[in-house]
Formats: structure tokens, C-alpha cells, sequence
């Protein structure tokens, strides 16, 4: 009995043709799944599974994991996404779940995210309540770059209405100790996503907008490695970033 399997499945509330369903299988397949433990699906039947059940591959199938460990500084590329539209919103979702310590947001609008999280707000106020730093970047919506920017974009909803969205949904929860917000223009074509020791990173590419953009997902394991790399750009751009409220506590995670 693959019984990590069997758990998620019970804490996610799938049943085995639910779960089939998602994964476009047989039920007959899932019920395999379960009941034989060395049976190890096909890698893209696991990432499915993965995205359904929110849960780490890892954690359901340790021996199919194993056999992927990279020893290489590229051991901490968990997945590539061609567009930063086809990293799966349960993904997000799952990230900013099981954040404790820290969650930054270096999104030049960050705007995407109040579309496709649901009650986005409540859950950073949560994260916030509990002792996790929040941090957001934002571009300056008056600013030249973003002028430049949304130029080169030249799509009707326009950078700086993006982060008007943005500033004003913080608005909302900025009352939460906590929750912290800067503008600052060192990211205007590499946004950066932090959950703790998880990352998102998106480099922007000329005449796109972020949803095209090339997406990794890095998990930190090791000291000065790429996770590290792009933290510390990061951090610099948050202590050279211009408070977007008065009285805005030091923020440091």
C-alpha cells in the first residue's frame, strides 16, 4: 500500500475516480497506485497527481525522486515552465500555504496574483497574523521606466493600472503588522516570488508581458547557490526601495 499516496488523497478529499479524472487515467490505474507500493507512475501522471493533491513528489513516490537527485549546481531547478502562464495557479497556491517564515513578492505589479489566488488578501493577513514576513516590490506607476515599459508592452490594461490594483488591494490589509511594501525599479524585467526556501523566478523578455515569460521554479540546497543568488538581489533592491507607506516598519525577514 503506497500509503503517503492514500493520505493525500484522504486530506485533499479526492476519491480514487476524482483523482483518476485529473490525471486522465483509468480508475482501475489509480487503485494500482495505491495498492502496489513499488509502483511508480509515468513523470507526467506524478506531476499531475502532484498538482491535484498539492503535495511534493518526493513525498508520494521517495524512490522516483531519488533516482532524479541532480548532484550539479542545477540541483536546485525543481521545474522549467516555458511560460510563466503554464506554472499551475495549485503550485502558487500550495507555496504561499506552507510559507512560515517568509513570503516576498518581487513582481513589477504582482497583479496576476490577485486575479488567480482566491481571497489572496485573507490568506497574507493569515501567513502575516502568524509571524510571516510579507514583503512586496512594486514598480513606481508614475515613473519613466514604467512609462518605457508599458511602450514596449503596448497592451490595453497598462503597467501602471496593474499596480494601482495592486497598491490598493494592500491597502486593504496594510493595517496588519507585518505586511510590508516598496517601490523600486532594479526589477523591472526579473520578478522574483520567495516562499521560505522555495522561489519563482521570471526574467522578462523584450516586447512580452510577465504571463509569456520563461519561469523556474528553485528550491534552495546550498550555500551561495542560484536560490541564494537571487535572494541577495532581493534583499538589496528591499533596503534600497522606497517605502510605499509612511511609518513602514524595517520589514526585514
Amino acid at each position: 500500500m503506497n500509503e503517503p499516496l492514500r493520505r493525500a488523497m484522504l486530506r485533499a478529499r479526492l476519491t480514487d475516480r476524482q483523482l483518476a479524472e485529473r490525471c486522465d487515467v483509468d480508475i482501475k490505474t489509480v487503485g494500482r497506485w495505491i495498492t502496489e507500493a513499488g509502483r511508480v507512475p509515468r513523470a507526467r501522471h506524478r506531476w499531475a497527481v502532484c498538482e491535484a493533491l498539492g503535495e511534493d513528489e518526493a513525498v508520494l513516490w521517495p524512490a522516483a525522486a531519488q533516482r532524479a537527485i541532480k548532484v550539479g549546481p542545477d540541483r536546485e531547478v525543481v521545474a522549467v515552465y516555458p511560460y510563466r502562464s503554464d506554472c499551475p495557479a495549485s503550485l502558487w497556491r500550495t507555496l504561499i500555504t506552507k510559507a512560515e517564515r517568509q513570503l516576498t513578492f518581487a513582481g513589477y505589479t504582482n497583479y496576476f496574483l490577485w486575479l488567480e489566488q482566491a481571497r489572496f488578501g485573507t490568506a497574507l493577513r493569515r501567513k502575516a497574523a502568524h509571524g510571516c514576513e510579507v514583503r512586496f516590490l512594486v514598480g513606481a506607476p508614475d515613473s519613466e521606466l514604467t512609462r518605457t515599459r508599458e511602450q514596449d508592452e503596448d497592451v490595453a490594461l497598462t503597467l501602471s493600472t496593474r499596480i494601482r490594483v495592486t497598491l490598493g488591494e494592500l491597502e486593504k490589509i496594510r493595517s496588519q503588522p507585518g505586511i510590508n511594501a516598496r517601490f523600486s525599479s532594479g526589477h523591472a524585467y526579473l520578478s522574483v516570488f520567495r516562499f521560505d526556501d522555495d522561489m519563482i523566478v521570471t526574467p522578462l523578455l523584450t516586447h512580452s508581458v510577465g504571463h509569456d515569460a520563461p519561469t523556474l521554479h528553485l528550491r534552495r540546497h546550498q550555500d551561495n547557490g542560484m536560490f541564494d543568488r537571487f535572494a541577495a538581489h532581493v534583499d538589496e533592491l528591499w533596503h534600497r526601495g522606497t517605502p510605499v507607506w509612511e511609518g513602514e516598519s524595517d520589514g526585514q525577514a
